[in-house]
């Protein structure tokens, strides 16, 4: 039960950055994204690597609020395919999680599908960099995440890179791209 609902937060919070523009929204994105990531990682890898990607997201979510676009920037003018993606994404997900593979660790699956998916996507079809290091962030911690799948003792220096990684990304140098 604390997976599934773990697993929602995350797409929730994905969905949250997908849909946003401005510092608070992103903000308030990573920091659900990465407590529900949080939880379900909690269920498979144990305290350790929970808290860890616990930390990295609240880090990177406390950068993002002190620094891009102000406001809260949710659903500006054009949103529909950002609605759509965040939607269709879950669904595609949730399919493959729960209905293609078999075994444990259901909501592990569907929680990194959807990181990845939803925060890949940001990446590729957001001009702002603000917006492209946030979602990097969620990218490092749902990378780490998916160590969790593997049946045997997962190893806590993933999830302490990706801490390192997505506390690091909002502390680098922003600059606007110029033609030379």
């Amino acid at each position: 039960m604390v997976e599934g609902v773990g697993a929602f937060i995350a797409w929730v919070g994905a969905s949250l950055i997908v849909l946003a523009d401005g510092r608070r929204g992103l903000a308030l994105g990573t920091a659900i994204a990465a407590a529900g990531l949080g939880a379900v990682v909690w269920q498979a890898a144990g305290p350790p690597a929970a808290l860890l990607i616990g930390a990295g997201g609240v880090v990177a979510a406390a950068r993002r609020f002190t620094s891009g676009a102000a406001g809260w920037g949710v659903m500006p003018p054009g949103s529909t395919p950002r609605i759509i993606l965040s939607v269709a994404g879950a669904l595609i997900a949730l399919w493959i999680a729960v209905g293609i593979t078999t075994g444990h660790s259901a909501a592990l699956r569907f929680s990194v599908l959807t990181l990845l998916g939803l925060a890949g996507a940001r990446v590729l079809a957001s001009d702002g960099v603000e917006v492209q290091l946030t979602a990097v962030a969620l990218l490092a911690i749902a990378v780490a995440a998916a160590t969790g799948l593997d049946a045997g003792e997962p190893a806590v220096w993933p999830y302490l890179a990706a801490a390192f990684i997505a506390a690091g990304v909002g502390w680098l140098r922003l600059s606007a791209p110029s033609a030379a």
